[in-house]
């Protein structure tokens, strides 16, 4: 029923469009025919059967092609969120109200023509200017919207709160991202680069079995992260053609977002210093969160090899913190009592310098 209907209207539709056309001819003097008449009015009636006729038959065509278009709309659509848009509707509308108030000068300058042609492509620039514009901008436009309606005091919380955290590649191999974000101790969205994604994939497909594992290990770490934790994952799809490695690509991503890298790569972490972007180090955080130790505490500790030095032995504490013993190349195997003499901190980590306890209480 609905597509005899429609049929009917295509039909309708096309015996207007002829109608039109044909007095459009004779407006021209394309055609030269009298205003009046019963020749005018037989002309303008066959003319007009004469497209519906076609339109109509044509229908069945026409309503097939027209879902095919509805529906490759509604796929479109679907990729996009409801925000995405409204606000692409709102600059269509503005795009195309900034056309109107340019064209009417074009329009009204009496030259045949122009002020149609201007008119035509001021329409198509700032529509697609309206459509484009806001899609690309639309964080930045929904975070002013935001901050309009919050306080100075939180702006502020907000913006730290919700500073986006880009993660590098050595970070997702690592692991103890994944730990760090089930503590709640990173707030704000994380943002895994489309790039990073296609570098973690090339070395999970790579023939060294070592760097295939550490590769599959990074996927198994993402996967975690979205599926486990509580904690936004975005996957930014921006490309940076004219720029070959991914740590400048990281970096202009960085800065672009205004957000923060998370690393653990020295190197990486420099440069970013360098170039002002704020770096969130992962070896950092792991040798600020270690217990604190003073010369002069004890602790029990187990020997388990020599040191470089003559009659060394070497413990290590749960974190992998090092404890160099003095003297204590005799006791290894053993877990003894070790009072703490010194402690070093060096850019690859912290060292503990330590005396067996016995020795300490026969030198009193």
């Amino acid at each position: 029923m609905i597509d005899k209907i429609l049929k009917g209207v295509i039909g309708l539709i096309g015996a207007l469009m002829g109608y039109s056309i044909l007095t459009l001819f004779i407006n021209l003097e394309i055609i030269q025919m009298s205003r009046g008449g019963w020749l005018n009015l037989i002309v303008h009636l066959g003319t007009s059967i004469l497209f519906g006729i076609i339109f109509f038959t044509l229908s069945s065509r026409i309503i097939e092609r027209g879902r095919r278009l509805v529906k490759l709309i509604e796929n479109e659509l679907e990729k996009f969120s409801v925000y995405d848009i409204t606000i692409s509707s709102v600059g269509l509308i503005v795009g195309l109200l900034i056309a109107f108030l340019l064209s009417q000068p074009l329009n009204s300058s009496g030259i045949p023509y122009v002020g149609v042609i201007a008119s035509i492509m001021l329409y198509s620039i700032f529509g697609y200017l309206g459509l484009t514009i806001p899609h690309r901008k639309r964080d930045d436009i929904s975070s002013t919207l935001g901050n309009i309606r919050r306080s100075p005091k939180d702006r502020m919380k907000s913006q730290n709160r919700s500073c986006p955290k880009i993660l590098d590649t050595s970070v997702i191999i690592d692991g103890r991202i994944a730990d760090i974000c089930k503590t709640g101790f990173i707030e704000g969205p994380l943002i895994i680069p489309e790039f990073v994604l296609e570098e973690l994939q090339h070395i999970a497909d790579s023939s060294d079995s070592l760097k295939r594992n550490r590769g599959r290990r990074g996927l198994d770490i993402l996967n975690k992260i979205q599926k486990e934790l509580d904690i936004e994952v975005i996957i930014n799809d921006k490309k940076f053609d004219d720029v070959q490695e991914v740590d400048s690509k990281l970096l202009k991503l960085t800065q672009l977002l205004k957000g923060k890298i998370i690393t653990n790569d020295y190197n990486l972490n420099k440069v970013a210093e360098v170039q002002g972007i704020y770096v969130l180090n992962i070896n950092e955080l792991a040798n600020a969160v270690k217990p604190v130790v003073l010369p002069g505490e004890e602790m029990l500790v187990q020997v388990v090899r020599d040191g470089k030095e003559l009659n060394q032995g070497l413990a290590y504490l749960d974190d992998g913190t090092m404890i160099v013993v003095e003297s204590g190349r005799k006791f290894i195997g053993e877990t003894i009592d070790v009072v703490v003499t010194s402690v070093l901190q060096t850019s690859a980590g912290r060292m503990i310098f330590a005396k067996p306890k016995s020795m300490v209480d026969k030198a009193v």
